[in-house]
């Protein structure tokens, strides 16, 4: 292994099936990063020596590593060997839950790829065809050339699949690009988009009016320093809004798409979202709700102004695909 040193990113639970000349240090840079690595081979002597060497866990089937994975990565011989890996009662498929990520390393046909990409989109599962170029060497030093290719219509069925049966989304995308999504979850899912800015902004000025406050003084009050007597003042003005607001998203359409969430972060009250994540995802909840936040395209956690947003597992985000915005803004084909 090289002596290469790792971005510092949040560890991730992940699972590694096949641990060749090139997935045995692929794996291991994984677990040099940090990750919790779980991992598989056909022979369980590599596993073996891979624990030996970098720690983390073996499991005796794909779908045993797999289980609880966030993202589960492949890197095996050729097509048949990508099947056995995959489906079955023993294949990761079965042990991913659903909204976790399943890559494919494998340098395997076009055809096993769309075959596996659709049966993930039966499971629930996001499916990335991702080859490497660079050869053995390249793996060990942690050098590869990764060319990515994910299906749009894995994410359009994940919509569709929270549209439908209700569910807790948060959608991230480049600033630029947060307006056509917009158009085009109202166009394809009839999502009204909600700006928390807005309505929060709407109730803070009607508490003012009811106190007596004057709205300038408020909006002045904005640039003060945290602790002081008029910031304090502020965020007790914000917790009058808050409850009004959060009644109007109870009573408010399915599917549910907010906007422009920032106020959230800069008074401290995330606990928003907290409330509106379980209430979309207890057993026997109904409706969808949408978070829609900017994001670059470094960026793999929910994240805003620094302050992670409350999700409990992938299933719960996803980066808006380039390649479904583009699909979802095509005019339909008259006929």
């Amino acid at each position: 292994m090289s002596s290469r040193t790792y971005d510092p990113i949040p560890p991730r639970r992940v699972a590694f099936l096949g641990l060749g000349v090139m997935g045995h240090p692929m794996a291991g840079h994984l677990a040099r990063a940090g990750h919790k690595v779980t991992v598989y081979n056909r022979s369980a002597a590599k596993a073996v020596d891979w624990q030996a060497r970098h720690g983390g866990e073996r499991a005796a089937t794909p779908a045993a590593a797999a289980a609880g994975a966030e993202f589960v990565f492949a890197c095996v011989g050729n097509d048949d060997d990508l099947r056995s890996v995959v489906l079955g009662s023993d294949g990761a498929f079965a042990g991913m839950a659903p909204g976790a990520v399943f890559v494919d390393h494998t340098t395997a046909s076009a055809a096993v790829a769309r075959e596996l990409q659709a049966d993930a989109v039966k499971h629930g599962l996001q499916f990335v065809d991702a080859p490497v170029s660079g050869g053995q060497a390249g793996a060990v030093n942690g050098a590869l050339t990764v060319m990515c290719g994910g299906d749009a219509a894995a994410f359009d069925a994940r919509l569709r699949r929270t549209a439908e049966s209700g569910g807790y989304l948060v959608l991230m995308a480049t600033p630029r690009h947060l307006p056509r999504i917009e158009r085009a979850l109202g166009d394809r899912f009839g999502a009204t988009p909600l700006s928390l800015e807005a309505e929060l902004l709407r109730e803070m000025k009607e508490a003012a009016r009811l106190a007596g406050a004057d709205w300038t003084v408020v909006l002045e009050a904005d640039a003060a320093s945290p602790g002081t007597t008029d910031w304090t003042n502020l965020r007790s003005l914000f917790g009058l809004a808050l409850p009004k607001v959060e009644e109007r998203l109870v009573e408010a359409a399915s599917p549910l798409l907010l906007t422009w969430p920032g106020l959230l972060v800069r008074y401290d009250r995330l606990d928003l979202l907290d409330r509106l994540r379980d209430r979309h995802t207890r057993a026997g909840a109904s409706g969808a709700a949408w978070l829609l936040v900017a994001a670059d395209e470094q960026t793999e956690l929910p994240v805003l102004d620094g302050k992670p947003l409350p999700v409990l597992s992938p299933a719960q985000y996803a980066r808006v695909p380039h390649a479904w915005l583009e699909a979802a803004e095509e005019p339909p084909v008259l006929t």
